[in-house]
């Protein structure tokens, strides 16, 4: 190749081509113009000119012609798109490379690599890499990412660790400059994972990173608090003789401290000092940042004094970091004293020091003043901006002065200021934690609506919502539309994303959202996992909560006291003690100081254990390791105390809490049921007396039930009743919340009566009922049958004015139902009515189920139709009856209808429908409908219960199908169903009755083996049947054996046995039965008569 100077050049050359109508030859003219360069030396411009040759097997030739002032560059990549052939193409690349003036740009050597990539020519390609490298120009993401492609590489730039051991097999070799680039590159993509295992690889081919590069690493490794990483990078690059300035010192303060890391930041600062790099104001500032982030303002205040002492005075940036991190903790007093000290050394207050001082009076609760400063500030010529709006929205939501806020954000434009995402995200975040789900997600849709793209932070406080509502839908549809914009999930947008999947219980799911997120370079913080872990306990994955402990290690994450109280948490559901201790001892000895919840959470463990004295030890070490017992501390140990009957000890660690605490409710329900227990009333007493004084708890109606169910569970009824008297009597207790459980623990044990008589001492007391113990009253008058009492009650209500409510009618109702008084049923009904109270659908079911029981089936029909021609939906409750009382009454096809009308209305029949309606035509004999009945209880996936098949065997046995009778008997247990004493009863006579004596005996065997007691209707239907099969030898052991289980013979007993004996021809033995019958007081019958000897 030839190189001339020139004032231009045109290139031309001709080109032969080969087509269907023979070889031809064509000219090409490619002319171009010439770049204006910086000549720096002389800070001067001039025009340089240049002109090719190039000798080819095709000739080339090169014309002078006027320059064009240009940018040459341009022309290049304009000259090479115009090229389609790659050889010419090639060729004249090389060729402007070659050029002393000219030097290739990253998009001419892009385009070249593109085209070359087309025709899979790796090698040309090294040489424009290797050009790139030594002209030293900008290699970006698209350089590598052609290479990438031609390699078959893909993935994008995260491949980058993988693709270098590719492009070296195939020649790309790349120097200190290309990693350095690269590096940066990745970094800049969010790739820090990648970007470090590209430093390994520079590292490890004799390489070295620059000091800008070891900065960058560093500062995306802080990001991410991993400190090992960092401090491991500032080794490094000291072993390879780069010397850390102030920045890259800077650097390592700044992650030290954001990681809690105070002590190790100090250090630095006095290395820097000892080897003669003095901090600056900047390190200053980031180390006073780091102890506010520590929550040390103390120490940072005083750093900052010793600032303004040395010679590094602060600066405006200091002020704001101090005045900001003290505004965040609402503490005013020491913002307006910087404010002072900073407009002393000369910094006036400008918008963000008064947006700081507005956030601080907000937090502080000072929201007038908060805008009477805001008036202030533009009368200083200040002008708000969209920050200070924001902070003013911001304040004024968390004070719930909902209706400002929203006036000053309408108010926005008008002001001169546009909203952006984060105003919108203050909103969202409001209504997304106050539970106003939909508010929220029309804030979202408002904000795109206008045309603010959602950022990251948006999407994140709308998955709040979204996660706290469970609304695992449109949670995807916000995290998918993420990625399809570009914007990279972060930390919380997955955490988030793994609370909603964990809300409706997908926590695979979640598990697998965490996977994801590692392989995307979003390094998960230890409160991802921690959530984690505990969805997975919540979700009963034990094994899997653990994993995912162990996986912190891997993660290079250190577990917090969250992680061991979650962990603790767990163990103690299990009751694994053991486990619980060694895993606190492993948590102190790693250094993580446990807190009250770690300590509450053992003591729990430990007492719910039966290692209460360990807990008591426990207790007593607190203390030292800087934890305060607080009122749940105590609670679990008086509980634990209580359970072992230590009273005494409860009783003392009561005395020892009162002096620094007062009682809760908790306590209170813990300690008194164990001393009234142990007859220790006077001093419950006593103890609920000095909690009434002090007034700190609200002793309302759940207090004073909760207190007497305690009691009432802890000890006998006797105790607890006399307990009550005593609060009333002391006037502790001025209303009849402790009669309420109270009473119904008498009336669940039949003693209605005595809590009635209870009532009547109460009542003298000056204790008011409340419609709540009248019903528990008259409920437990009702169990007891003592209906007229009940109703005199129920009268007495009225009179004084109290309301009954629909469950009071309805317990009244349901009695006059059962005992068959229709009248007072239907003139109950018709008082409430009257009264104004709207009967419910259990109040029809019984009316209509009363009218059936009286024989009234056709008026409980004509009730059913006037009720659903309204607005009346019935239920099965409602069929059952209808259809009973019909198939009764021998109305079989009636009684279908209403069945297969109850779809009509809605109603899916259950079980117990199936059965009355199977009961019905069985016993009416026709198996046929009976039996396809219960098949398609079956196919409609209705599972027959033990009387489905009781009904079935019997009415086949009456039938005297015992073959059928007896296949479903085993068709019920192959289905797991138990059968009952009824059930066996009807199967033991039905054999006996056929005449199959040991079949009835084997079943007879088969239910005590059950350990189901038989009954009297048992022995009797085999002594029965052994009897008239002459085996009354036999039937004598049964007989002695029911009255060695304390049954009672009845006449058919005797009835039996005299046939029994008559058949078997021992009439002496007959007479005898006759006689213990008659001197047991049981009186004969007809049929006693009729088995008698002499009547045979």
């Amino acid at each position: 190749m030839k190189l001339h100077a020139g004032t231009s050049m045109e290139v031309c050359f001709p080109l032969k081509h080969s087509g269907l109508l023979g070889a031809t030859s064509l000219n090409c003219r490619i002319s171009i113009s010439g770049p204006v360069v910086n000549w720096r030396k002389h800070r001067m411009k001039q025009v340089a000119f240049c002109g090719i040759m190039i000798e080819s097997s095709d000739s080339m030739l090169i014309t002078d012609v006027k320059p064009i002032k240009g940018k040459f560059n341009e022309g290049v990549l304009e000259a090479l798109q115009s090229i389609a052939d790659p050889n010419i193409a090639f060729d004249y690349f090389k060729s402007v490379a070659g050029m002393p003036y000219v030097v290739h740009t990253t998009e001419t050597c892009n385009y070249m690599l593109e085209m070359l990539m087309v025709h899979g020519r790796v090698g040309d390609m090294v040489f424009v890499f290797d050009l790139m490298q030594k002209q030293i120009i900008n290699r970006n993401s698209t350089t590598y990412l052609t290479i990438f492609k031609v390699l078959n590489v893909r993935g994008g730039m995260r491949q980058a660790p993988f693709a270098l051991e590719r492009m070296e097999s195939a020649g790309f070799i790349l120097n200190a400059y290309s990693y350095n680039g690269l590096i940066h590159l990745l970094l800049q993509s969010g790739y820090c994972r990648e970007a470090l295992k590209v430093y390994r690889k520079m590292i490890k081919g004799g390489n070295k990173p620059s000091l800008k590069a070891y900065s960058a690493l560093m500062v995306a490794v802080g990001k991410r608090r991993d400190t090992e990483t960092v401090m491991g990078l500032l080794k490094e690059m000291e072993s390879l003789g780069l010397r850390p300035n102030v920045y890259t010192f800077t650097i390592c303060i700044r992650v030290l401290g954001r990681a809690g890391k105070i002590n190790e930041a100090f250090r630095i600062l006095k290395r820097m000092n000892d080897e003669g790099c003095g901090a600056d104001v900047v390190t200053y500032t980031v180390l006073i940042d780091s102890l506010c982030v520590a929550g040390k303002l103390d120490e940072a205040k005083n750093l900052f004094l010793k600032m303004k002492d040395s010679c590094h005075k602060p600066d405006r940036v200091t002020y704001i970091t101090l005045m900001d991190k003290f505004s965040d903790c609402g503490d005013l007093d020491s913002v307006h004293e910087l404010w002072s000290q900073m407009e002393t050394d000369g910094y006036h207050a400008d918008v963000v020091t008064f947006t700081i001082l507005l956030n601080t009076l907000f937090k502080a609760g000072k929201i007038d003043e908060a805008f009477t400063q805001l008036s202030i500030m533009r009368e200083h010529g200040v002008t708000p901006n969209l920050h200070t709006y924001n902070t003013l929205i911001g304040g004024l939501l968390k004070a719930n002065r909902l209706d400002e806020a929203l006036g000053l954000f309408e108010s926005l434009e008008s002001l001169g200021v546009e909203p952006t995402a984060f105003t919108y995200i203050l909103f969202i975040d409001y209504f997304g934690k106050s539970g106003a789900t939909n508010r929220a997600l029309e804030t979202f849709e408002s904000m795109k609506s206008r045309g603010i793209v959602p950022n990251i932070v948006a999407c994140n406080a709308y998955l709040y919502t979204l996660a706290e509502a469970g609304m695992l839908k449109e949670a995807n549809d916000v995290f998918n539309g993420l990625q399809r914009s570009g914007i990279a999930p972060d930390s919380i947008t997955y955490n988030m994303m793994m609370k909603c999947y964990c809300k409706v219980g997908r926590v695979d799911d979640a598990v697998k959202l965490l996977t994801e997120m590692v392989e995307n370079g979003c390094d998960p913080d230890v409160a991802v996992i921690n959530s984690l872990i505990d969805m997975l306990y919540k979700a009963d994955q034990v094994d899997e909560a653990w994993d995912m402990y162990q996986r912190l290690k891997q993660m290079k994450l250190t577990p917090t006291v969250v992680t061991y109280n979650t962990l603790l948490s767990g163990l103690r559901k299990e009751g694994r003690v053991q486990e619980a201790i060694i895993l606190f001892s492993a948590m102190i000895k790693i250094g993580c100081h446990p807190n009250n919840v770690t300590f509450n959470t053992l003591l729990d463990c430990l007492c719910k254990n039966d290692e209460v004295d360990m807990a008591v030890k426990m207790f007593f070490e607190m203390r030292h390791m800087s934890c305060i017992p607080d009122v749940f501390t105590y609670n679990t140990l008086i509980y634990g105390l209580t359970t072992e009957n230590r009273v005494y000890d409860a009783f003392l660690l009561f005395h020892h809490m009162g002096k620094s605490l007062y009682a809760d409710c908790v306590t209170l329900c813990t300690l008194i049921p164990s001393l009234v227990k142990n007859s220790k009333a006077e001093d419950a007493l006593i103890i609920i007396r000095i909690f009434l004084f002090h007034g700190q708890h609200r002793a309302d109606r759940s207090f004073w039930e909760d207190l007497i169910s305690g009691v009432l569970v802890q000890t006998d009824i006797d105790k607890a009743m006399v307990f009550a008297e005593s609060l009333i009597y002391s006037e502790l207790c001025q209303d009849d919340s402790i009669l309420v459980p109270l009473f119904k623990v008498l009336s669940k044990h039949r003693r209605g009566l005595e809590a009635y008589d209870f009532f009547l001492w109460a009542r003298s007391c000056g204790i008011e009922a409340t419609l709540e113990l009248y019903y528990v009253l008259i409920e437990g008058l009702l169990d007891l049958s003592r209906l007229e009492l009940a109703w005199d009650f129920f009268e007495e209500m009225k009179k004084i004015g109290c309301v009954p409510d629909v469950s009071t009618y309805n317990l009244l109702l349901d009695a006059f139902s059962k005992s068959g008084d229709v009248d007072r049923l239907l003139s109950l009904y018709e008082e409430m009515q009257n009264r104004g109270c709207t009967p419910n659908t259990i109040t029809q079911n019984i009316i209509i189920s009363g009218l059936v029981k009286s024989n009234s089936i056709d008026k409980a029909v004509d009730m059913f139709y006037n009720l659903v021609s309204g607005d009346f939906s019935p239920t099965p409750c409602t069929y059952g009856p209808l259809i009973d009382g019909l198939a009764k009454s021998g109305r079989l096809e009636e009684a279908k209808s209403f069945f297969e009308e109850m779809i009509d209305y809605g109603c899916e029949p259950n079980c117990a429908v199936y059965n009355i309606l199977i009961n019905g035509f069985g016993k009416s004999g026709d198996m046929d409908t009976a039996c396809t009945l219960f098949r398609r209880m079956v196919q409609e996936g209705i599972r027959p219960d033990v009387k489905s098949y009781s009904i079935l065997i019997d009415c086949l046995l009456m039938l005297g199908k015992v073959d059928d009778a007896w296949d479903y008997f085993q068709e019920l247990k192959l289905q797991g169903l138990d059968p009952d004493l009824v059930c066996y009863n009807f199967m033991i006579n039905g054999l006996g009755r056929s005449g199959r004596i040991r079949d009835a005996l084997s079943v007879f065997d088969e239910l005590q083996t059950r350990r189901i007691s038989p009954d009297l209707y048992t022995y009797n239907s085999l002594i029965l049947h052994l009897g008239i099969a002459g085996m009354m030898e036999e039937a004598g052991k049964l007989y002695d054996e029911l009255l060695l289980k304390g049954l009672e013979p009845n006449v058919f007993t005797y009835n039996a046995l005299i046939r029994g004996y008559g058949i078997s021809g021992d009439p002496d033995r007959a007479y005898a039965i006759y006689q213990r019958m008659m001197s047991g007081g049981c009186s004969p019958n007809l049929g006693t008569f009729a088995q008698l000897p002499n009547q045979l």
